[in-house]
């Protein structure tokens, strides 16, 4: 087979999915904005907690919050993740509606436990969200 034709070939089930996707397209976009919004929120407040951590002398509590990406294991949601060593937690903003904090758990491992909200629930979701978090640096921060 020669690249051209391989070329055209995936050129045409581009097109194909392509077409399928688009009319998730606003919805996948409003997942974005979600995430972005929620990671830049979350960023603000790990960075409180490090600067804190810092001053008291333990600045290894630190914690890499990684970039908004397409998520892992759904095609129309948007992810982020915070890690420090092998500790894990995940937010995922999903096309259809919805925002899933999942974690903390060990790279590695099962991930869990999952506590899911529709958008709209912005209350409820700040609400654990705080929770989430703790829970995520209790975590990460025993050796």
């Amino acid at each position: 087979m020669n690249a051209s034709s391989l070329s055209d070939r995936l050129a045409r089930l581009g097109k194909e999915l392509g077409d399928r996707e688009a009319e998730h397209r606003d919805a996948v976009a409003e997942a974005w904005r979600r995430a972005q919004s929620l990671r830049a929120e979350i960023g603000v407040a790990l960075d409180a907690f490090a600067a804190a951590a810092a001053r008291a002398g333990a600045a290894q509590l630190a914690v890499q919050l990684g970039d908004t990406r397409t998520d892992d294991k759904h095609l129309r949601a948007v992810q982020f993740d915070m890690t420090r060593g092998r500790s894990r937690a995940v937010v995922t903003v999903k096309s259809r509606g919805q925002v899933t904090l999942v974690g903390p758990f060990h790279a590695g491992k099962a991930e869990g436990p999952c506590k899911s909200f529709p958008y709209g629930a912005e209350e409820e979701l700040g609400a654990a969200l705080g929770d989430f978090l703790e829970k995520f640096l209790a975590e990460a921060a025993n050796p």
